[in-house]
């Protein structure tokens, strides 16, 4: 899938069982790194809460890096309750802390999962998304005579034009949309008698 939805911004919702506080943190993380770099401003942020139990997944479809965490609560009733909420969202490049304040009352596994999950259910549904166009990285050769017309018709399609370098040759470096990447070079293939062939600097 060349688009999906992701977090438009960060935002924390709080969720009240048994005298215990859950806070739930969810945002945007693009890779691994970013997704511990968040985890970790949690912590600081909350540092003298009970647990941070957490969720991400990084990527969409059948790209996807996940993880999580129980953060010291009984082995299967935080992090993987937290991590099937946000499989089942229809949202990639996420990742969600849960925070939770212990508040006196043990809740037993069913209310630690049932806890957790709901967390995780309110703070998706408070969630404000955006649209993630996939691109890929193209490179061109292209000939002067031909340079006006390949610019005409990358402006055609989805692209982002990265850099322009102007030697023997002009090699173009753009980012375009996933979904246009075949039509896109289909097109380039016709418009140069099959003399232009894009390059995959992505892969």
């Amino acid at each position: 899938m060349a688009t999906y939805s992701i977090p438009k911004e960060r935002i924390r919702i709080e969720y009240l069982v048994a005298n215990s506080r859950f806070y739930g943190t969810i945002g945007r993380a693009d890779t691994v790194d970013q997704a511990k770099a968040f985890i970790q401003t949690v912590r600081d942020e909350m540092s003298n809460a009970t647990h941070h139990v957490y969720a991400f997944k990084v990527g969409y479809g059948g790209s996807v890096i996940e993880g999580m965490s129980d953060d010291g609560e009984p082995s299967g009733t935080a992090g993987p309750p937290a991590l099937a909420v946000i499989r089942g969202a229809n949202i990639g490049d996420v990742v969600l802390v849960i925070t939770r304040y212990f508040g006196g009352t043990k809740l037993g596994t069913g209310g630690l999962v049932h806890a957790y999950g709901q967390t995780a259910r309110e703070a998706i549904a408070a969630l404000p998304t955006e649209l993630k166009i996939k691109r890929r990285t193209l490179g061109i050769e292209i000939p002067y005579p031909l340079y006006e017309r390949v610019k005409i018709l990358v402006s055609h399609y989805d692209c982002q034009i990265e850099s322009e370098d102007f030697g023997a040759e002009i090699l173009l470096v753009l980012h375009i949309a996933e979904d246009d990447l075949a039509p896109f070079s289909d097109a380039l293939r016709e418009l140069s008698a099959g003399r232009l062939q894009p390059m995959l600097l992505d892969e």
